[in-house]
């Protein structure tokens, strides 16, 4: 196991693509589950705080040490085994989303899970219980894993299978390979119903293995993970589609949506993700073919049979007419060439948010909220009227086909980035009130703490700090994360 202490060799451990940024004595790169195993225990019989390190892309600071040291699980990366006939693979967890997708495209198999940054490990997105555009159709991550390999705070290992072990109740007992019992009592509250990553998974009488998957690094390491995959689609048709007004694409969304959810014969997205008037403006550089007519513009993606698109393109013509948009200027894709290229479209968009924020020094400042889908039109009305009061630049682009908004604040100026602060807070104040989440598929980490307490409040956040101590006694692993305000 390589031990890396010079400052100039960790340095790329020391802040994500928030740009938030933190401290450690040391990165560990334990190259088998022997060596973490080893590093886990070293660190807990010496009570060495630990926090464990993906790829660096996430956006909420959790991989980010504010003490002790980082075990990186770069090394974890071998993809064990892909099974064509029974459709699962067994990774590592430093294995790369992109690499994943690339050896299973060889084998005409899909790892159906989307993060937008493909550079992430697995393990990190199973940590976070990541999701993308995709997750329209075939929900986060947490949908697809079959089992984990978990290693706890004490350097145990425990190894959970789907449908193998449920709680009774609010109650779970865990037994370790190494033969060691651990009584769980789980917090009892009410989660969002929409898509959320905002602190532990529980349910009654749910499986044992939702517990870690969005845990984000304080339960326990994920070491193994074997995933559940399905046939690659025969094709894929994509289109980004503009509009002269952000209330006619909303609206375009909300159909599609609702007929993609009703199981429509033809209409069955996915992806659905809006983009605003702001946003395309803010890359007219990267694509100086935007129009400054356009104020608003929807990525459309479905997969499809050979013979199906004259159907499909038939019942799209009908709504973009019927909700006014550009029909002479939609960027179409049919093949994966094309659709790659509007794809890398969709995706500069956070690119570049992360480099105006890292080239002036701010932390990142964009929402992650998410609400039902009968309060979106309401809470996306809120987020536009209270934005423009404001008087902050900023820029919208998000999951609208799951309700799921990304409002990013640019500020110019420290005064400028404590006011974006308070309309955050009051962002996703609205967003709870609305039965809602703040924070829908990037996590809690570091950074988001106090939107979890203000989400669930005080009494709940202590009762995760109590389910933490049961399997982390010695609180060493991922301390800040999610319940930063105990976590000494």
């Amino acid at each position: 196991m390589k031990i890396k202490t010079n400052r100039d060799e960790i340095l790329d451990y020391l802040s994500d693509a928030s740009n938030y940024k933190g401290t450690c004595e040391a990165v560990y790169f334990p190259e088998n589950i022997s060596d973490l195993k080893k590093a886990m225990k070293d660190c807990y019989d010496k009570a060495i705080p630990v926090t464990i390190s993906g790829s660096g892309t996430g956006l909420s600071g959790g991989r980010v040490p504010e003490e002790g040291i980082v075990i990186s699980t770069s090394m974890l990366n071998k993809i064990i085994d892909i099974n064509e006939n029974e459709k699962f693979a067994v990774v590592e967890p430093g294995v790369i989303l992109n690499d994943l997708i690339s050896a299973l495209s060889e084998k005409n198999l899909l790892y159906p899970p989307d993060p937008t940054e493909g550079n992430c490990f697995i393990g990190g997105t199973i940590a976070t219980n990541a999701s993308g555009e995709k997750s329209f159709k075939y929900g986060a991550t947490r949908r697809h894993i079959l089992e984990l390999k978990v290693i706890l705070p004490n350097g145990d290992t425990l190894n959970l299978k789907r449908g193998e072990l449920f709680a009774e109740g609010f109650k779970f007992q865990l037994k370790s390979d190494e033969g060691n019992i651990f009584n769980l009592n789980l917090p009892e509250y009410k989660m969002p119903e929409t898509k959320n990553a905002s602190g532990y998974f529980v349910k009654k009488n749910m499986d044992a293995i939702d517990l870690f998957i969005g845990s984000e690094g304080t339960l326990g390491v994920i070491a193994e993970a074997k995933l559940k995959l399905i046939k690659k689609p025969e094709k894929i048709f994509s289109a980004v589609i503009f509009f002269n007004n952000d209330i006619d694409a909303l609206n375009f969304i909300v159909e599609v949506r609702d007929r993609s959810k009703g199981n429509d014969d033809i209409i069955n997205a996915l992806a659905l993700e809006f983009i605003d008037g702001n946003a395309l403006a803010f890359i007219k550089e990267e694509y100086p073919q935007l129009k400054e007519e356009y104020k608003a513009a929807v990525w459309f993606e479905q997969d499809l049979l050979y013979n199906e698109d004259e159907k499909l393109i038939a019942s799209l013509t009908e709504l973009i007419k019927k909700y006014n948009a550009n029909e002479e200027e939609i960027w179409m894709a049919f093949n994966d060439k094309e659709v790659a290229e509007l794809k890398k479209f969709r995706h500069t968009f956070p690119v570049k948010v992360n480099e105006y924020l890292a080239k002036n020094n701010f932390k990142k400042l964009g929402t992650d909220t998410a609400v039902p889908d009968n309060k979106f039109v309401e809470f996306y009305n809120f987020n536009i009227q209270t934005i423009k009061e404001s008087k902050l630049n900023y820029v919208v682009y998000g999951h609208f086909g799951n309700s799921h908004i990304h409002l990013n604040m640019l500020p110019k100026n420290d005064n400028e980035y404590k006011l974006g602060k308070k309309v955050y807070m009051q962002l996703c104040k609205k967003a709870v009130e609305l039965g809602g989440t703040v924070s829908a598929e990037h996590g809690i980490g570091k950074l988001k703490t106090d939107y979890l307490k203000m989400m669930y409040g005080a009494e709940v956040i202590n009762k995760m700090f109590k389910l933490k101590k049961t399997l982390d006694p010695k609180n060493i692993l991922g301390r800040g994360n999610l319940i930063k305000n105990i976590s000494k």
